[in-house]
């Protein structure tokens, strides 16, 4: 599996598993399947309810080879609150630490500057390897960086060839931020799309591999989540090739500033 390197010298794989809507035994079959398949980057959350089933499926799995990321929710972003929550994630996952510990969303109402205070602490005991945030556009980056711009190394963010926010990446790698993209499919809405289409059936490969591939080529980190084994399968075959220039060129212009979240 290929990694990034963060700028706090942590790597981060390149292609890990999002779990978002992922609940129950089906859960718990899916991680487990993936982790078999070679995944060693598990994507979770607070708010998606499916901690303790993630923690049941990386039972039997060297700890030390898996990259677990989790968030912390919007109300839990107070001092103490942040500590209680990731010692709760923590219990769930039956581990010790996670590797990447994000600010789910930029909150109106706690300072950031709190919140991060926070995360350094967990950072500074062990409880985390590695501090980022999610969802975070560049004013919201900006104020962070201000109190802590060694902390931060990974923004997650919504980023496929329907929405790409350009100005948000660049920042971020001016800055050395890793960007992570969820919804890198745009929850399938892009997979009928003529133009991607072509291209994948040109190189021999299926849509959403031509999506995946594209977004690596960004230097993006991708979490696609997947619902049966043959899409881990499929989502595992996006190394060892790359799209031409001319259909980087050609999949940058299908944005359309479109949000699945709306």
């Amino acid at each position: 599996m290929e990694k990034f390197k963060l700028k706090d010298g942590n790597e981060i794989p390149v292609l890990g598993l999002g779990t978002w809507q992922l609940t129950g035994e089906t859960c718990v079959k899916i991680v487990k399947k993936a982790l078999e398949l070679g995944y060693r980057h598990i994507d979770t959350a607070e708010i998606y309810g499916n901690q303790r089933e993630i923690g049941e499926a990386i039972k039997g799995f060297p700890r030390e080879e898996l990259f677990i990321t989790s968030k912390v929710w919007t109300n839990h972003l107070r001092y103490e609150d942040v500590i209680r929550a990731c010692e709760q994630t923590l219990e769930d996952l039956k581990t010790d630490y996670v590797d990447l510990y994000l600010i789910h969303w930029p909150s109106e109402e706690v300072p950031v500057r709190e919140t991060l205070e926070a995360m350094r602490e967990l950072k500074r005991g062990g409880m985390t390897k590695s501090v980022g945030v999610s969802n975070f556009e560049v004013k919201h980056l900006k104020e962070a960086l201000k109190v802590a711009k060694d902390l931060i190394v990974n923004n997650q963010i919504e980023f496929h060839p329907y929405l790409y926010p350009k100005e948000v990446h660049e920042f971020c790698q001016r800055e050395g931020i890793v960007v992570t993209a969820y919804s890198p499919l745009a929850r399938k809405k892009v997979l009928e799309d003529p133009i991607i289409r072509e291209i994948a059936r040109r190189r021999g490969r299926t849509p959403a591999q031509v999506c995946l591939r594209w977004t690596l080529q960004k230097k993006v980190v991708v979490i696609p989540k997947a619902g049966s084994v043959e899409h881990l399968r499929e989502n595992l075959q996006v190394f060892g090739w790359e799209l031409s220039d001319e259909d980087v060129k050609k999949i940058d212009s299908l944005n359309r500033e479109l949000s699945v979240l709306e």
